[in-house]
């Protein structure tokens, strides 16, 4: 699978729908706002026609709750720029704390039905198991209008109320001091070859990248590369991080699979110049930072504000100046450049409903192995 990079033709597609979209919000034919209402509305989703009246009721909000995964210079950085444009919002963010910060959310709202917080990011493996708990607002639909400037790409279009904040791609990180360039894998099935067998390579425990891999090739072929990659006998790693600060200090030189964006995150602190961020085809690329409004909220009206402003393109410039995981459909984006004519394997929204059960296979065929760096 491809995305139609050539030329640049799709960031000036994605940029003519920006363009399209403002004029939309501005003056979109009566007729078309009426029948997308009531559609939405039969239902039973919210659907609002007018921007000026998000825009009063967000005023009369005056408060928003929000947990991001993004890094804590990210979030911030994005708060000072949304306050900027909406000085009448008092924005709290704080931090998630990984897919287990989010079980203890859910359990919290499956408990009490109560959220300290109005907007949230997902966790892949629950993402079934909150949609019961997101505002049935028609994101997708108000997108489709020009009512908010997001791209619809982002949105998924079954549930039209979550969108993706970003897209994650799954790289290869070496320290070349301990490994050559030109004996760096330039395939993943480089890493089953004989010279990396034997703890010569780390893996993530939790293993999403697969899960691109699954929807391209099909999920037999990827579980039988676990499988071959089980058989390699490879250090296994729990946390992106912990696998890149290993290969930037020089304890181990090879990581199979890390987020592209923290490699490149990392690779701007290292101050030996030894971590390198490669890219090998296909690219796996799944889209990432599910998020949703609480269905309880109290301030859905200053969330959408907040959902859309991440997705302009001053909120991803932000993102991309401290780790470059905004999405692919976002004019002039690092994973746009990096994945621009390069031959993809890519978890969309098509298939990411999967993604949770193709986890759970590739970590059978791993066999359950533990996370150790020694």
């Amino acid at each position: 699978m491809r995305f139609n990079h050539a030329c640049g033709a799709a960031l000036c597609l994605v940029l003519s729908l920006w363009m399209a979209a403002g004029a939309a919000g501005a003056a979109v034919p009566g007729a078309d706002l009426i029948t997308a209402k009531k559609q939405a509305e039969a239902q039973g989703y919210i659907f609002l026609s007018n921007r000026d009246e998000i825009i009063t009721r967000a005023k009369e909000e005056g408060k928003l709750r929000v947990r991001s995964s993004y890094d804590p210079d990210t979030f911030q950085q994005l708060r000072k720029a949304f306050i900027k444009q909406y000085p009448f919002i008092d924005l709290n963010v704080q931090r998630s704390e990984g897919v287990e910060g989010f079980q203890r959310y859910l359990l919290e709202l499956q408990a009490t039905k109560h959220s300290s917080w109005d907007v949230v990011e997902i966790a892949t493996e629950l993402y079934k198991e909150f949609l019961p708990y997101g505002k049935k607002v028609d994101i997708f639909a108000m997108a489709k209008q020009g009512v908010l400037k997001i791209p619809t790409e982002v949105i998924d279009p079954i549930n039209r109320n979550i969108i993706s904040l970003a897209s994650t791609i799954h790289s290869v990180a070496y320290n070349k001091n301990l490994l050559a360039p030109e004996k760096v894998p330039n395939s993943w099935e480089d890493f089953l070859k004989p010279e990396f067998k034997g703890r010569k390579f780390m893996t993530e425990v939790r293993p999403q990248g697969f899960t691109p891999i699954a929807a391209a090739r099909g999920e037999e072929w990827a579980v039988n590369y676990a499988r071959k990659l089980k058989e390699q006998e490879p250090i296994w790693v729990r946390g992106t991080t912990r696998g890149l600060m290993a290969v930037m200090t020089g304890e181990q030189a090879l990581y199979h699979m890390p987020y592209y964006h923290s490699c490149i995150r990392e690779k701007r602190k290292d101050v030996s110049k030894a971590m390198e961020c490669k890219i090998i085809e296909p690219v796996p690329i799944r889209i990432q930072e599910m998020t949703g409004i609480w269905e309880g909220s109290s301030y859905p009206h200053a969330a959408l504000l907040w959902m859309e402003f991440q997705l302009s393109p001053t909120g991803q410039a932000i993102v991309e100046t401290v780790e470059p995981k905004a999405s692919p459909y976002i004019p002039g984006s690092e994973a746009a450049r990096v994945t621009q004519g390069k031959q993809l394997w890519v978890n969309n929204w098509e298939t990411f409903q999967n993604s949770a059960k193709w986890q759970q296979m590739v970590v059978e065929a791993f066999g359950f192995p533990q996370a150790s760096l020694k």
